[in-house]
Parts: structure tokens; C-alpha cells; sequence
């Protein structure tokens, strides 16, 4: 190898290291911690409630729970259910009374289904969101 390519190849994998590093220690500042998140739904065998349009469930995972909404034919949201006003406290976690409007019970916080922003009450942050991807009949959900 010439000595161009040897600098060049050090120069790449310096940037591409320092970047690693720096994406690793961004630090998340959402109230309701980062935890993994990753299952597939069958929506031809598991919750008929989302086989409509407004329909809802609440899941297992996340730090609080899931809460999965479906928006439209192809687009569904999900957000961990903890209340980011008081995440660590195991009663203030969402509860779908109006879809899409979810309360926490413990702060009166409320948050619209279709975005995660909150509505009324003490809340300053919004839900904590988990991707979704839907490929009838399969939904993914994930924070990866």
C-alpha cells in the first residue's frame, strides 16, 4: 500500500470512531428512561382491537408499558405508557379513556395518541415514542 492510502484509510476510521463515540454518549433527556424495545404483532392472530382504524391496545415492554394506536389503514404510533411527569411511580402510567387521548391518573396529564404531545395538565414532555412498521399483517415495534 502507498502511503496516500495508508494516511487516507487512518483518516476514515479515526472519523468513523469518533463519531461512534460521540453517538454513544449522547445523552437521552427524556424523563421515562431508555429501555429496549422489539416485538412483532400478527394482527390476523393478536389484538383485533388495532384490525380498526382508532383502535388501541395496551402491551407489555417498554419501562411502563406500550400503548399502540393505529391512525389510519398503514400507519399505527406507540409510546411507552409511564407518565413522563412521574415515571418512577407504578400508578401514574396512561390509561385510554377518549381515543386518541390517554390520561395519566396520578397528574391528570393528558397526551393525543397521534403524535405523543401533551394536551392539559403538568406535562412538559412529550410521550416516549417507539417506531413502528407495519407489513400487513405483521407490526414491528422497536426503538432500534
Amino acid at each position: 500500500m502507498d502511503l496516500f492510502l495508508k494516511t487516507t484509510l487512518r483518516i476514515v476510521f479515526l472519523s468513523l470512531l469518533l463519531l461512534v463515540i460521540t453517538a454513544c454518549t449522547k445523552e437521552d433527556r427524556h424523563p421515562v428512561p431508555l429501555v429496549p424495545v422489539e416485538f412483532r404483532i400478527n394482527l390476523e392472530f393478536q389484538f383485533i382491537e388495532l384490525n380498526s382504524i382508532g383502535g388501541w391496545v395496551n402491551v407489555t415492554g417498554g419501562f411502563g408499558g406500550v400503548v399502540i394506536y393505529r391512525m389510519s389503514v398503514d400507519q399505527f404510533t406507540a409510546f411507552d405508557r409511564a407518565c413522563p411527569v412521574h415515571p418512577y411511580d407504578q400508578e401514574a402510567r396512561l390509561v385510554v379513556e377518549d381515543p386518541p387521548i390517554a390520561k395519566c391518573n396520578v397528574c391528570g396529564s393528558t397526551y393525543l395518541l397521534l403524535d405523543g404531545s401533551p394536551i392539559s395538565g403538568p406535562a412538559k414532555h412529550p410521550l416516549r415514542p417507539y417506531r413502528t412498521v407495519f407489513d400487513d399483517p405483521f407490526l414491528y415495534v422497536t426503538n432500534f
